[in-house]
């Protein structure tokens, strides 16, 4: 199993619910109005006067084989409008209760 983090503009949150939902992807924690600003290029998102935009945050654990077409996803979903940003982070779960 994996742990897929998504970090994404607010604006793409109707999108990515969607983009969920079409790969089957039922389990997931939302994480609203997360602060943050991109590695390279990206804008912060502070929820300021001056950073008036926001992040939000999903994350959900899918089988191994689903994390190749969920990362695909969200690559599309970033090529949409590479200014608003969605990224994603993967990890190993090692075990749930």
């Amino acid at each position: 199993m994996k742990s897929v983090l998504i970090v994404f503009n607010q604006a793409n949150t109707e999108r990515v619910e969607y983009m969920l939902d079409e790969l089957g992807i039922r389990g997931f924690t939302f994480f609203e109005q997360v602060q943050g600003r991109g590695t390279n290029t990206g804008e912060p998102r502070r929820g300021t006067h001056t950073w008036p935009e926001m992040n939000s945050a999903v994350i959900t654990v899918v089988p191994d084989e689903h994390v190749a077409t969920l990362l695909s996803a969200v690559r599309k979903l970033d090529l949409r409008n590479r200014e608003i940003g969605v990224r994603a982070f993967v990890w190993n779960i090692e075990q749930t209760v």
